[in-house]
């Protein structure tokens, strides 16, 4: 077999070997449903829990990197700890060897009785076929899943076939046995571990190459043993790809992975190799098997993480070091550390440590509100994304501050500490809300700015208007909330009633210029959606004020939730509601409005 036809042939088999490792590894995550993720995140309290379900997890969707790119995901969401995220992807470690074991059994030979039965072109075979018939002939999705499956492991197991019989001829060069010992050098076989695997993209690919390589019978422990060192932080390299445009969290979490597999092969070889100086190890020269290189490849795997569990907290501490807070991300977490639960049992100080934690959560969302609406006079993607950032920081405020409420809601509390756990869930109900439509306001802003999309002059006029309006009242709210101002509260109604009646007001403008040809009806949607948000935003800033208003009367129903049920009766409503309606009325004027705020405004 000549040099191409030898190296095609190894390569068709890797390409078989990826897919069909790929294809039984989405086709068992399919199966699984959501009860993977499920077992990631709520059953890591422990990092001997974490190890243990990253090994099992993995050993079932057959890719290390997988399982960290799904540990990456949960962190970047503040679903799970960066310590929790630890203990799993040591798991994975240890799971992505059991397939160089599912690997050996494409090394069974037989020619008669049960070794032909046994053989691995029969399993191959004989699960192709159950695959196919189960993928082809079933109606229902779980076992056309479980066909896919059958059908992955098929095309893997025929591809280590396809490379273990394109390397067999290498057995008699002496080209090849003399690039056999430049791998039992330790720097240049862990080299080409790295190498190689960062290319696959795969350490069990890797693994499995390794194993066709030793049927040749040439492949010594010395060789083998750097290049699985290397193994482990080659696939790192799709993983640390993952981790791009993800937070400081996810990128700590991609970081945790190539710190394990590169403190594992340092230990490794610093040690082993000198040891080895003085001991001069006899089974160095040792000829490797598809099983011992299985062996080799777990035992290297569990050692380091029995190794390094211990040093948990401490890596965590160096990955920290390497990714650091700015001083915006250190005042973020600072008001998550409020919610102290030792102060469960003391009612009056959790309350207060809620409401520090709710202004914090309130001068971000105003500022991200502003933010938000600054994009439709002056998009720039740099605060575009500084929006959806600060979104998912106030959804994990929601998460954080709801989590600790009903916490304290176990706790004996008399009718006022009551009203007030009753208020403040009310209230961060309302603020999460208002950043989700500040999100959409966000997000609409950068359609606009990818499909040039432009209203008239008129229409520019008017949504300015009305933005001066909701950024008036997105003011008043967080100010009365963070001062417990009632009286200035009370504004707040009849000021989203303005807005509200604007908005209805542009719309049907809106509508009338689109019938004289004066805007699109791409435009028009657009145009609609936005005036949308903005009547959301303003009705949520009236029921969270409304609701501290009326937090003093009794008796409370806490279930109330409706936005529209407004004070409309009184004499303050009435007043403000005139005063506002006169400020905000839409007029002819000689020059453009550009509603913009400053984004160093508190």
């Amino acid at each position: 077999m000549g040099i191409f036809s030898m190296v095609l042939s190894l390569l068709s088999g890797v390409a078989l070997f990826l897919f069909g490792m790929s294809l039984m590894g989405d086709g068992l995550k399919l199966v699984a449903g959501n009860k993977l993720e499920a077992f990631l995140y709520k059953m890591t309290n422990t990092p001997l829990k974490g190890v243990a379900l990253g090994t099992a997890v993995t050993s079932v969707i057959q890719s290390s990197g997988a399982t960290t790119v799904m540990v990456i995901g949960f962190v970047n969401s503040g679903m799970m700890k960066l310590r929790q995220a630890i203990g799993i992807i040591m798991g994975a470690n240890i799971g992505t060897s059991i397939t160089g074991w599912i690997l050996c059994l494409s090394y069974i030979e037989g020619s008669n009785g049960i070794a032909s039965i046994l053989s691995s072109a029969t399993i191959a075979a004989v699960v192709a076929v159950i695959g196919i018939i189960l993928r082809m002939a079933s109606k229902r999705t779980v076992h056309r899943n479980i066909g896919d499956i059958m059908l992955g492991f098929a095309i893997l197991m025929t591809g280590m076939q396809t490379m273990s019989g394109a390397v067999a001829p290498l057995r008699e060069s002496k080209v090849f046995m003399d690039l056999l010992t430049t791998f039992s050098n330790p720097v240049i076989g862990i080299l080409v571990g790295i190498v190689f695997t960062a290319i696959l993209q795969s350490a069990s690919a890797t693994v499995g190459v390794l194993q066709a390589l030793s049927v040749t019978g040439l492949l010594t422990f010395s060789s083998a043993f750097p290049i699985i060192l290397g193994i482990g932080v080659g696939a790192s390299c799709p993983v640390l790809i993952s981790a791009i445009g993800a937070n400081k969290n996810g990128k700590r979490t991609a970081l945790v992975y190539l710190l394990n597999d590169t403190f594992g092969m340092l230990l490794w070889s610093i040690g082993f190799y000198i040891i080895h100086a003085f001991v001069h190890f006899s089974f160095l020269n040792t000829i490797m098997t598809p099983v011992s290189i299985a062996l080799l490849n777990t035992v290297f795997r569990l050692v380091t993480v029995c190794i390094l569990f211990p040093f948990i907290p401490k890596l965590e501490q160096l990955v920290c070091w390497f990714v650091k807070d700015s001083a915006e991300e250190l005042e973020d977490e600072a008001d998550f550390d409020l919610l102290e639960e030792r102060l469960l049992d003391y009612p009056a100080l959790a309350l207060g440590q809620c409401h520090r934690a709710m202004s914090g959560m309130a001068r971000k969302l105003r500022k991200n509100v502003n933010r938000a609406m600054n994009l439709l006079n002056d998009f720039q993607l740099s605060k575009f994304d500084k929006v959806q950032r600060k979104e998912d920081l106030i959804d994990r405020y929601e998460s954080r501050l709801g989590d600790y409420l009903i916490k304290l809601t176990k706790h004996p509390m008399n009718s006022v500490q009551t009203r007030q756990v009753s208020l403040y869930l009310h209230m961060i109900n309302d603020f999460e809300q208002i950043g989700d439509h500040a999100a959409c306001i966000a997000h609409m802003s950068n359609e606009m700015n990818e499909n040039k999309t432009q209203f008239s002059e008129e229409a520019w006029d008017e949504l300015n208007v009305v933005m001066e309006a909701v950024r008036e009242e997105i003011n008043t709210t967080c100010k009365a909330f963070l001062e417990n101002d009632k009286e200035l509260s009370q504004r707040v109604a009849p000021l989203g009633m303005v807005i509200t009646t604007l908005c209805d007001e542009l719309k049907i403008r809106h509508v009338e210029r689109m019938s004289n040809g004066a805007c699109g009806l791409e435009e028009g949607t657009v145009y609609s959606d936005i005036l949308n948000s903005f009547t959301r935003i303003s009705a949520h800033c009236a029921s969270a004020m409304v609701a501290l208003s009326k937090n003093s009367e009794e008796p409370v129903d806490i279930h109330i939730h409706n936005s529209r049920v407004y004070p409309s009766d009184t004499k303050e409503y009435k007043t403000y509601l005139a005063e506002y309606s006169q400020k905000y009325e839409l007029i002819k004027i000689e020059e453009h409005i550009r509603s913009m705020e400053p984004e160093e405004v508190e």
